[in-house]
């Protein structure tokens, strides 16, 4: 099965590959690895997830900002790989920020929303390396931010 079909199997909808917002581009390849920019969590009606995991939100609501932000990182991919996901040989690593409070310590349940939906529509190929990180603000205050990085056939 491909990724694109895997995508439809799990009825996921990818939202459309938002453009750079500042001084930098969504995707850039070098070699055969694919650098993807920082998606923030949007919601399905293009609505920002705002908050602070550990005050406003829950964990829940956390992994569900970071599954988010995995459907914008596939967007960006497909888009990066001329709307052709089986350029896509792995995801090598996503870096999760989660704008917390300062005793929130469950940031790798917050980015396990990310990873499982990488995962689940790449298999064996989606397993990667990680970081999840706290910090006191994210951009326009959302909850969660996610970057990724591939490696290309």
């Amino acid at each position: 099965m491909n990724f694109d079909e895997k995508i439809k199997e799990l009825k996921l909808n990818l939202p459309k590959a938002a453009d750079p917002v500042g001084s930098y581009i969504a995707a850039k390849k070098v070699n055969k690895l694919l650098y993807i920019s920082g998606q923030i969590s949007i919601s399905e009606n293009g609505e920002l997830i705002k908050g602070k995991l550990g005050s406003e939100l829950d964990v829940d609501a956390g992994y569900k900002a970071a599954e988010r932000c995995a459907l914008s990182i596939i967007a960006q991919a497909k888009k990066a790989c001329g709307e052709d996901l089986s350029k896509i040989k792995s995801c090598v690593k996503l870096t999760g920020f989660v704008n917390s409070t300062n005793d929130f310590t469950d940031q790798p349940k917050v980015i396990n929303g990310a990873s499982d939906l990488i995962a689940n529509v790449f298999g064996d190929a989606g397993m990667h390396t990680r970081a999840a990180v706290s910090t006191n603000s994210l951009p326009l205050g959302v909850a969660v931010e996610v970057d990724a990085i591939f490696e290309l056939n």
